[in-house]
């Protein structure tokens, strides 16, 4: 089955506004060609609004890194779905491996910001991957197994605007290892099969599944071009406007403009 390719960038705790409008900017200009492919710039909350308003006349699309499961409420530092839509978000990354990590988000909070990303209609990239000693124990089907299971099961399929799911293993985000791309696409084989268990069949086939673990220019091509992997989420190579360019021209023979600022 065919699925779109997409290319998203999370800029994670980097940028200020004026640099996160310049990244924006060029970004607009260098990517305004691609229209077989769909592009999400994840900027950091402070950004959201001024970033999607430089990017609205073009098919860049702009998605938050993190929301709170609650619409309002006594929740000092967290922000509400309302509130990164009407700074014009589409997207939200959910459950990226550093939420788990420090700010101990587990599968029953993650499971409760899928259902209000839901109800709320704000399309989703659903993060989940492995520790470098789960792998070394053989238990990567293991725990990306029971990551989609303990988060999606009980949701309907249906309920989502869009449910992307991402996987990360955690021992190639920013350490520069990367997965070959014969391990990234058997996770991926595996996660569209739990996907089928706790869906079904078609709807597994129709969902994509991005690879995101130190992904670069120079090993795009290789990664993106498996059976299963149907786009990356891009950490520290989407801060730089060539290096993201770059890959989301991956595999075509256009020059790659870059316009300064």
């Amino acid at each position: 089955m065919s699925r779109r390719m997409m290319l998203a960038g999370n800029w994670k705790m980097n940028k200020t506004i004026s640099e996160a409008i310049n990244l924006a900017v060029r970004l607009k200009y260098s990517c305004n060609s691609v229209n077989d492919r769909d592009i999400v710039l994840c900027p950091p909350y402070t950004s959201l609004k001024p970033v999607a308003e430089t990017v609205k006349d073009s098919s860049i699309e702009v998605g938050a890194q993190n929301m709170h499961h609650q619409l309002s409420g006594p929740y000092t530092g967290e922000v509400s779905p309302e509130m990164i839509t009407d700074a014009g978000a589409d997207w939200v990354i959910i459950g990226h491996s550093e939420r788990r990590q420090h700010f101990s988000e587990d599968n029953q909070l993650l499971h409760e910001k899928l259902a209000t990303a839901a109800r709320e209609e704000i399309k989703v990239i659903f993060c989940v991957g492995e520790t470098e000693q789960q792998r070394d124990e053989g238990k990567v089907a293991e725990v990306l197994t029971s990551q989609l299971k303990e988060t999606l099961s009980g949701l309907d399929h249906p309920d989502f605007v869009e449910l992307v799911i991402a996987y990360e293993p955690v021992w190639a985000i920013g350490t520069g290892n990367t997965a070959t791309p014969e391990q990234a696409n058997q996770a991926h084989q595996l996660l569209r099969q739990v996907l089928a268990d706790i869906f079904t069949a078609e709807i597994a086939g129709q969902i994509r599944i991005l690879y995101g673990g130190s992904v670069k220019p120079h090993n795009a091509a290789q990664l993106l071009g498996q059976s299963d992997i149907d786009g990356a989420l891009v950490g520290g190579a989407s801060l730089a406007a060539d290096d993201f360019t770059a890959i989301v021209k991956f595999d075509t023979e256009e020059n790659i403009s870059i316009v300064d600022f």
